[in-house]
């Protein structure tokens, strides 16, 4: 969670510069044919440098110079065999341990560490890359924004492509379930791609790597490292008892099917040139001492922890509650997926009394307030109503709190409905009764984690385990080995330990 990120309202706007009237003929690089059009390419540069900005902010760069020179090396090879060379690239490796990869109009792709962690190789990196570069290529960004302008929708964060960037807008959104909340995953605007365009992303791809030196069997490999992360996190859900979720990754908005996974196939087997070696050592020696999972920047999940030392701040999920750190957000979800509490930082335009907030920052109006202190800190809870549009109400309980450095937070009470939140409400209030400032033991279980090779023991996964911050079998995924046979003794295998 950082309070300093932006939302994806501005994100949106940034990318309908250009976007107004009926558009105009441009002609598609790739198919070489006329298409109605949103944006002409000079309309989608200024888009993509202007969202670029916000996206960066949104997520933040991974200070990595060398990682970074390393990924641009390789996209701007990618890119140099595409069909559109011509425009300035951008490749950026962000701070997220998510897993995930994305592009936006004008040429501006992004890789996260998270995706960056499970992949094998340098030749399975230049295939997700390859694949975002692609949907540039192809304009497929701008044609979401030119059906979203012909229904009469705007662009919204729909031109976002691969990435769930809008969570809760701003404070007034804090209140909203949706019906997202039973998945247990935010509310948002970015759509997957259509089946056509997938298809023509995987052809592209394949050419633009067949022409770069890389083997576009890659592709596969990728796409089944993917299903295998997917497999893994539905699993461990079913065998602790909570919903499986649709996850925020790369696979989120890139339609996975069977038969998506057999069109990659036949495609890459359409070239059976020589390939030079896939790059596996270079790779291993770019991402060794990369971190792994949360950052202190944006809070750590320890188990039922979680700590954020850049803000000095501590809380406790229930037991069976799960955390999620969003952008600009934390949230304890119930097992169910039906209740939740989520914490936002306040901006200082909002207020500074809880009175103020609660006004300004929520349009409270009648309700009970209930003074009192969390963890020594000064704390209003408030359950009523809040001011929503066009003179209606809805029922708001939320409890503003002044933290450590004087900055205020809103832990706001969610829940699909009466019956969920009465279940729910001991161990909502139990979870905000735990904001604490980090104390000494929370500063020594925060430290983060990073990736480093060493050689396969003899003992297997289970003994690396016991020198590894990961389980024995997140240590398998990790290696790409889950459900196989391990690799030979003496092997370099990524591991994770504290940094």
């Amino acid at each position: 969670m950082c309070p300093n990120r932006m939302s994806a309202l501005l994100l949106a706007t940034a990318l309908a510069v250009g976007v107004s009237g009926c558009g105009t003929q441009v002609v598609n690089p790739v198919t070489g044919q006329a298409e109605r059009s949103a944006m002409d390419e000079r309309a989608e540069l200024a888009a993509g440098k202007k969202a670029h900005q916000q996206v960066t902010a949104e997520y933040g760069v991974y200070k990595h110079p060398r990682l970074q020179a390393y990924v641009n090396e390789i996209g701007q090879k990618l890119a140099k065999q595409s069909h559109r060379a011509h425009i300035p690239w951008t490749f950026t490796v962000l701070d997220s341990p998510e897993i995930n990869a994305f592009a936006l109009p004008g040429g501006y792709i992004y890789i996260t560490r998270g995706i960056l962690a499970y992949m094998e190789s340098e030749a399975d990196m230049a295939a997700v890359i390859g694949h975002e570069i692609a949907h540039v290529t192809a304009r497929h960004g701008v044609q979401r924004a030119t059906r979203q302008q012909d229904a009469s929708l705007g662009v919204l964060a729909a031109t976002v492509l691969g990435a769930v960037l809008e969570s809760q807008v701003g404070m007034s959104g804090g209140t909203e379930m949706l019906g997202q909340m039973a998945q247990g995953v935010a509310a948002g605007y970015v759509a997957t791609y259509s089946r056509e365009q997938e298809l023509q992303a995987d052809t592209l791809s394949a050419e633009y790597l067949a022409r770069t030196g890389y083997d576009p069997k890659n592709m596969v490999n990728v796409l089944q490292m993917l299903k295998s992360l997917e497999q893994f996190d539905n699993d461990l859900a079913k065998a602790e008892g909570r919903p499986v979720r649709e996850h925020d990754s790369w696979l989120a908005s890139h339609p996975r099917t069977e038969q998506r996974l057999e069109s990659i196939r036949q495609i890459a087997a359409q070239y059976q040139g020589r390939y030079a070696a896939d790059g596996n050592q270079r790779y291993f020696q770019m991402i060794e001492g990369m971190r792994y999972g949360d950052s202190p920047e944006q809070g750590l999940t320890r188990g039922q922890q979680f700590y954020h030392p850049g803000l000095g701040f501590a809380m406790t999920a229930a037991p069976g509650w799960r955390i999620q750190n969003e952008p600009g957000a934390l949230s304890f979800i119930s097992p169910q997926g039906d209740a939740a509490l989520k914490l936002l930082p306040v901006p200082p335009q909002a207020g500074q009394t809880h009175e103020q907030i609660l006004k300004n920052g929520f349009k409270a109006t009648q309700g009970q307030i209930t003074r009192s202190t969390i963890g020594g800190f000064a704390a209003t809870h408030f359950t009523g109503v809040r001011q929503v549009a066009a003179g209606r109400t809805e029922p708001l309980q939320v409890t503003v709190l002044s933290g450590p450095s004087q900055a205020h937070y809103a832990m706001v009470y969610l829940a699909a409905d009466a019956a969920a939140r009465q279940r729910a409400f001991a161990s909502l209030t139990a979870t905000e009764k735990s904001f604490r400032a980090m104390t000494a033991a929370d500063q020594q279980a925060a430290r983060p984690w990073q990736l480093r090779l060493v050689p396969f023991p003899r003992g297997g996964f289970a003994e690396l385990a016991r020198r590894s911050a990961l389980p024995e079998k997140r240590l398998q995924l990790l290696n790409g080995t889950w459900g196989g046979n391990d690799p030979p003794v003496g092997q370099m295998v990524k591991t994770v330990v504290e940094q």
